[in-house]
């Protein structure tokens, strides 16, 4: 009988070591494999916000000027296209440039003075009309596939803005402001403010602002199409889209462009006004984004000391005076 006792008690003791064992071991694997699903859980509302990445900071394209091929002969004329709305950036990095390389002019647009929006500026330096381009949004996949790759140089807000007499005095989320670019919300009083309906002014379609907004707030999707009280502009040019806003349009640029101006007014969207430099910073507000300087893989000497020139700290001072944040 002991010896019965005994083995019943040593098998016990080692099916208790063994479901000791299997218990650790489903404890160990439970938590190396949830941490990611710890991560991911909450409210409905912060998965939302990570797919859509509407207050997320925008990735940043980053190249290494280094890398640069400079066996190209120097231009005698440096020429640049693109962005409208960042037009008081390159002027402030044109200055710059002239201080440092006075024998070298450069040139802003085709004609000079006429910057001809981010998407045909990129395409005139992939047909080797210009030296250089200034975009105000991340290269697509076809642009560097072309051999360009994107110079990331300073951080910029787009600002929404509405005529200056607008009867809505509140502000808008990142949903209400998609819905009135896809058409959805047609009426001031469907966003709590009187009975108007909205006129939504779109920018060109040879903008890098206008690629940017529908993939920051409309997450890529098309916008509303031309019709009724929705329309887009032809040349890519701010000052004419804020003139047409009266009082009961809408419309956005960069919030360098707009937060000086006496017609209009800014709307804060999720409660954050663009003004706010911490929460573009940080991206807390959600049409922050990067602009870039884009250049050819193989270019020339001028064309990476340029480059390199808004990079450096005189360069980004020349930034920060334009009213940009520094990305240094």
């Amino acid at each position: 009988m002991a010896t019965k006792s005994k083995n019943r008690e040593t098998l016990i003791l080692v099916l208790a070591l063994l479901i000791t064992s299997g218990v650790l071991g489903l404890a160990l694997w439970y938590f190396q494999l949830f941490p990611k699903v710890i991560q991911n859980t909450g409210s409905p509302n912060q998965i939302n916000n990570e797919q859509s990445s509407d207050s997320q900071p925008q990735p940043i394209q980053s190249f290494n000027l280094a890398s640069l091929d400079t066996s190209l002969p120097n231009p005698n004329v440096l020429t640049i296209d693109g962005s409208v709305t960042i037009i008081t950036l390159v002027k402030q990095l044109q200055i710059a440039h002239n201080v440092a390389n006075p024998y070298l002019p450069t040139t802003y647009g085709l004609p000079d003075g006429r910057p001809n929006g981010t998407n045909a500026g990129l395409k005139n330096l992939i047909d080797g009309k210009v030296l250089m381009a200034a975009s105000s949004r991340p290269l697509n996949s076809s642009e560097l596939q072309a051999g360009l790759v994107g110079v990331p140089i300073a951080r910029d807000a787009l600002a929404v803005a509405v005529g200056i007499n607008n009867p809505y005095q509140g502000e808008l989320t990142i949903e209400q402001l998609r819905g009135i670019f896809q058409g959805q919300i047609t009426d001031w009083s469907e966003v709590g403010g009187p009975k108007l309906p909205i006129k939504v002014i779109n920018r060109s379609r040879d903008s890098g602002t206008r690629t940017f907004f529908q993939e920051a707030v409309l997450s890529g999707q098309p916008f509303a199409p031309d019709g009724g009280n929705f329309s887009t502009v032809e040349q890519d040019e701010t000052t004419p889209i804020l003139r047409a806003l009266g009082n009961d349009g809408i419309s956005y640029s960069t919030v360098t462009q707009i937060e000086n101006q006496k017609t209009v007014r800014i709307i804060p969207i999720n409660g954050i006004s663009p003004t706010d430099k911490i929460a573009v910073e940080n991206g807390t507000y959600p049409i922050s984004r990067v602009v870039y300087l884009a250049v050819p893989r193989k270019t020339s000497p001028a064309v990476k000391q340029f480059a390199d020139l808004a990079k450096s700290p005189p360069g980004q001072q020349a930034i920060q005076r334009a009213g940009f944040i520094p990305l240094q």
